[in-house]
């Protein structure tokens, strides 16, 4: 036997409690469902990696998995049996984001478009079957990572589709294996009993620090997931008892960046009552202040601006007494930090920059850094909790208290929280709808345009739904209450705000990398900098040390940190004020990627309510007598089309008379007894069958729409054509879609007719019809491959299993609350012109969040340029540190004041 047949067989010989091999006892009776495992080395030569693969322990899996789901890049490796798809990872074995070891990590980091799916192989008693199931899920297109783990007999999928389209492959591909090997879900897959709670944190006032309080964090051993945005200076916490938690989350983050508070959402920040001295010199404000007249005083006198002889000790004392006011608590936290291994914060740059300026006597420009440093600092917080405060103010609509209607017509004010489904409120004129409810008293007009955009008043009745947040502006009306405050309109959009900014996008996410890289290297660059041209080439050292000095005030990564989570949340603020709920800052990106719109049509496209468009009649009865003959048949039925048909008869001229009798033919129609009469009411079957000749002049359909014939006693009648109505804006918003260069497709379950009629109507060129959800989930990955990422629109709850799987998915406010939960984006006001305006939302976001990072790096590496020529002194790295950040975060905050 050669060496490489020796190779083969040892590779093949596996350890199974079975001896599940060629040469196994043919005795096969004491086996597993009485059967012999026979693999031959030619069955098994295409399987000899994943033989190996199999072996492998489930957190070796795991590890495998979480670099796919956390270190997923672009960039791909030659393919081999533990990356058959050529997926490239990172060789560091912690996660770049929550700093855990591999098996330990929880961040999902995966594109919509893919799911994380686990299972058991019951009847799983053979390793090679195990290795050629591998082998063979591998292969199939829709698998982007797939490991089966023999040890546990369990099956880890990382998809491209949803489950229901993956399950039945992954059953075919088993039972060709081994018929008696049966894929089990897991009760509740990926799922635990973990919970996710937002916190505030309103003491943070640094975006590099909530980078650093978020690595932190995300460290401590009960954390399954956390995620701070300066932005809203929130923290999103998962764990089994995130409260459990809080108090020794504090008490960590107060060692490294203090003071640090982590509270309840709207809990007051608790004040220190003593308001000592040192309490008041803490202030920026009061630090500032002090600090900057004493060196104003100082610079004066250094310069001799005014003719006062002053020793140059003197002075001296003067700078160091405001470097002390001004940088000692930046001193504070530098030491701190780098008790816990932190040495490239903006804390410990700025320190060793003032400090080395003192070392070569420059006494100035040290107190001068950190001065405007200072300054800086202050007024980027200041522009960041304003533009938070205005955004807040335009999400957060609920209200604090509600009139509550008791039993005895008394009207109680109440904590809104404590209202109840059930109670009784009253809405005065001016008084903001307070809680989804319904109008059970009183006719008013309601003013939407906080929550839909709209500016137009709606006039409601009684009976009519109202969405809290919006404004009674007419009448005094009487509201019940549908759903408590929680689950209230304003709730759901100061959620849905809060959590979109709290899920980063991939831009954010690598800007969080980059500056882990960033700082670094420009501290190296400024080491080399001091200390190479004076020992190698002999060169003063004043210069260098100057320069390099420089280059640290430069390397501080704020500018770039937080040029994009506040964009991304100025936009989204500004998206919520226009009825555009964004969920999360993947949706933006995606969204403005997005090459193709996929619409539903019914509630999407149209307005999802049928009305009787046309009534054809025999010459001896009228059209409301036809109408009335009708509704009277459809009464009792609560299909749409039915109560289309309702809603049409007017009722004072023609009543609706009593019907004795119905039978309901199945896919037909009905057929009633009224007042004697046989009245048949039905599609073109009924009459058929019924034996009832339909005239040729009415056989004929001029309008796409269900067409209801009617009969009585065997006498044909007339026909009614019902159809769904487009929606106003249809036509503009499709217009509005080509102008973005965005591709209009319907995709629709409706019959061909009625689709194509509606699709013209409103410009839209591609059109497939009849589909069941499966087919538009394969035509939604076909419409991928040509034209390139999807947006879908929809509105049901069959359009759930296509949001999840698009590559952003949008629904209609009017559409199923399973729709809404599965969407990407929300709109509010149910508009087809949302959606172009959506999208240039997404666009004008990413463009603004691009534009800040290249500004900003562009300016650092110009100042650092230059600093290298001799050019620019420490004055202009303050400007290309705290000036750029400034300039950043106001030109993120216009975004508010754009109107779209």
């Amino acid at each position: 036997m050669n060496d490489t047949e020796n190779k083969e067989k040892n590779s093949l010989e596996f350890p199974s409690k079975n001896n599940h091999l060629p040469n196994a006892d043919k005795d096969s009776k004491d086996l597993p469902h009485g059967k012999m495992h026979i693999h031959s080395a030619e069955e098994m030569r295409p399987y000899i990696e994943d033989a190996e693969s199999v072996k492998r322990s489930s957190s070796d899996i795991v590890k495998d998995e979480r670099r796919i789901f956390g270190h997923f890049h672009n960039s791909s490796l030659p393919a081999d049996a533990h990356n058959p798809k050529g997926i490239s990872f990172m060789t560091n074995e912690e996660c770049d984001y929550c700093g855990k070891e591999l098996d330990q990590c929880h961040c999902d980091l995966l594109d919509k478009n893919l799911s994380k799916l686990e299972y058991h192989l019951n009847g799983l008693d053979c390793m090679e079957c195990a290795a050629i199931i591998e082998g063979k899920i591998r292969q199939l297109p829709l698998i982007l990572y797939a490991a089966v783990c023999f040890r546990d007999k369990d099956l880890y999928l990382i998809a491209k589709a949803p489950e229901d389209i993956i399950y039945p492959q992954l059953e075919k591909v088993c039972a060709s294996v081994d018929e008696n090997i049966k894929i089990m879900r897991h009760s509740n897959p990926g799922k635990t009993s973990y919970k996710t709670k937002t916190y505030e944190m309103p003491t943070l006032d640094c975006a590099a620090c909530a980078l650093k309080l978020e690595k932190l964090i995300n460290k401590q051993p009960d954390v399954i997931s956390a995620s701070i945005s300066y932005a809203t200076k929130t923290l999103k916490l998962t764990a089994e008892d995130p409260d459990s938690l809080i108090p020794e989350l504090t008490e960590k983050c107060n060692e490294i960046e203090s003071p640090t508070v982590i509270q309840k959402p709207h809990a007051k920040l608790e004040e220190n009552s003593s308001h000592g001295i040192l309490d008041w010199i803490k202030q920026d404000k009061v630090q500032l202040g002090i600090g900057g007249i004493i060196f104003g005083a100082g610079m004066i006198l250094n310069y001799n601006l005014i003719n006062l002889p002053v020793p140059q000790g003197i002075i001296d004392i003067l700078f160091v007494i405001s470097y002390i006011i001004l940088g000692g608590e930046v001193l504070l936290n530098a030491v701190k930090n780098i008790m816990h291994g932190e040495f490239f914060d903006e804390t410990f740059l700025m320190s060793i920059a003032t400090l080395g300026a003192f070392a070569i006597h420059e006494f100035p420009e040290a107190v001068g850094v950190m001065f405007f440093y200072r300054i800086g600092e202050y007024f980027m917080d200041l522009a960041t909790d304003q533009s938070r405060e205005q955004i807040m103010e335009a999400v957060d609509l609920r209200p604090q208290m509600v009139n509550l209607i008791s039993s005895e017509n008394n009207v109680t004010e109440i904590p809104a929280e404590d209202a109840k489904v059930g109670d009784y409120l009253l809405i005065r004129p001016g008084d903001r709808i307070p809680l989804d409810g319904i109008v059970v008293k009183g006719d008013s007009q309601i003013d939407t345009s906080a929550i839909t955009g709209e500016s137009v008043p709606v006039t409601v009745h009684v009976g009519d739904s109202l969405d809290s947040g919006c404004i009674n502006m007419t009448e005094t009306v009487v509201l019940k209450v549908e759903k408590i405050l929680s689950e209230s309109m304003v709730s759901k959009i100061l959620n849905s705000v809060e959590n979109a900014v709290a899920n980063k996008p991939k831009l954010d996410k690598f800007i969080t990398r980059f500056s882990k890289v960033y700082t670094p290297i420009v501290v190296v660059i400024a080491l080399i900098t001091a200390v190479v041209p004076p020992l190698l080439f002999n060169h003063p050292w004043y210069p260098y040390i100057y320069t390099a000095l420089t280059f640290l005030v430069i390397s501080c990564p704020c500018a770039i940190v937080i040029s994009i989570p506040l964009s991304f949340f100025s936009g989204i603020g500004a998206a919520s004020r226009e009825g555009i709920l964004f969920k999360g800052g993947t949706s933006i990106e995606s969204l403005s990627t997005a090459k193709v719109a996929a619409l539903d049509k019914t509630g999407t496209v149209t307005e999802g309510s049928f009305k009787v468009r046309k009534v054809l009649t025999v010459p001896d009865i009228s059209r409301n007598e036809l109408l009335s003959l009708a509704a009277s048949a459809e009464s009792y039925s609560t299909h749409p089309i039915a109560r289309s048909i309702v809603t049409a008869t007017d009722l004072d001229e023609n009543p609706l008379d009593q019907v004795d009798s119905i039978q309901e033919i199945s896919g037909s129609g009905i057929i009633a007894s009224i007042k004697g009469d046989k009245v048949y009411v039905g599609n073109h079957l009924l009459l058929e069958t019924s034996g009832i000749d339909i005239p040729s002049k009415f056989s004929t359909l001029e309008t796409a729409g269900p067409e209801i014939f009617i009969a009585k006693n065997n006498k044909f009648l007339g026909r009614i054509v019902v159809s769904d109505e487009l929606k106003e804006d249809a036509k503009e918003g499709i217009r509005e879609l080509k102008d973005l260069g965005i591709t209009p497709v319907m995709l629709t379950g409706d019959n061909k007719e009625a689709s194509q009629f509606m699709a013209d109507k409103a410009g839209i060129s591609e059109v497939y019809a009849q589909l069941k959800p499966t087919d538009k989930f394969e035509i939604m990955k076909t419409l991928r491959a040509k034209f390139g990422p999807v947006l879908y629109v929809g509105d049901g709850i069959n359009d759930a299993p296509v949001l999840a799987g698009s590559d952003v998915g949008a629904a209609m406010g009017s559409g199923s609350d399973s729709a809404i939960e599965a969407a990407d984006l929300v709109f509010l006001n149910s508009s087809v012109e949302a959606i172009p305006k959506s999208v240039k939302i997404a666009r004008k976001v990413l463009r603004t969040a691009k534009e800040n990072i290249t500004f900003a790096i562009l300016v650092k590496v110009l100042v650092l340029v230059m600093g290298l020529l001799g050019y620019a002194n420490m004055w202009f790295a303050v400007f290309a540190d705290t000036g750029v950040t400034i300039i950043c975060v106001l030109y993120s905050i216009r975004l508010l004041k754009i109107k779209f």
